[in-house]
């Protein structure tokens, strides 16, 4: 089956291991098309460095009267079990995800179809995808390569549709989730990379040479 077949759930997060996650925006991407949202901000559980403030916008002051992003345990569990995870440079949303819950559910192995595994991935790295497809590109970041590849128009009329009016920007959970939808979203208007399975899709996220065979083999972990 063609990863355009499957659901995939592009993830941002704001926030640190200090602060906790104080953002999260989630973008689903199926039949090469975006087809839902979901965001929220969340309550601290540590410091909010000002130099973070900077960058993402989000006080702790203005965090305080929301639930803490620990209350989203069955929106996300639930996510793994319907389709894999998605970032750019997916790492750091693994890492932060795993600080709050280190597994989900038992959750179908969407590298090993039929199989099942306890792990938030393997992810679908948008930043290696590109990087490997498109190598000539001169950047990996999020914001250079909507740009390069035309996307930004289209991403701005995304996000009137979907973020919070204060939340139209880069470093906004949401806007950088359908950032990097859009990325993959737009990686079905080639038929060669449309035909991909989600197994190539996972191989390829990663710059792991023996993690790359072991998927293709169906051998990971």
């Amino acid at each position: 089956m063609s990863w355009v077949d499957q659901s995939i759930y592009f993830v941002d997060f704001e926030g640190s291991r200090t602060s906790g996650i104080l953002e999260y925006g989630v973008a689903e991407v199926l039949g090469g098309k975006i087809t839902g949202t979901s965001t929220r901000l969340c309550r601290a559980i540590g410091r909010v460095w000002a130099e973070d403030v900077a960058v993402h916008g989000l006080e702790e002051k203005t965090l305080a009267g929301h639930a803490p992003f620990s209350d989203e345990w069955e929106y996300f569990a639930g996510l793994r079990e319907r389709g894999p995870l998605a970032a750019h440079y997916a790492g750091v949303e693994n890492g932060l995800l795993k600080s709050v819950w280190p597994y989900p559910r038992n959750s179908p192995d969407f590298a090993r179809p039929g199989e099942s595994v306890i792990e938030w991935g393997p992810w679908i790295d948008s930043a290696r995808l590109y990087a490997q497809f498109y190598p000539r590109l001169d950047s990996g970041r999020l914001e250079s390569l909507v740009a390069a590849c035309g996307l930004q128009a289209e991403l701005d009329e995304l996000a009137r549709a979907h973020c919070p009016p204060e939340r139209r920007r880069y470093h906004a959970a949401l806007y950088d989730a359908l950032a990097g939808a859009l990325l993959l979203a737009s990686l079905a208007r080639e038929p060669r990379l449309a035909e991909l399975t989600v197994m190539q899709l996972l191989a390829f996220s990663t710059l792991d040479g023996e993690k790359r065979d072991a998927l293709q083999q169906r051998n990971l972990f």
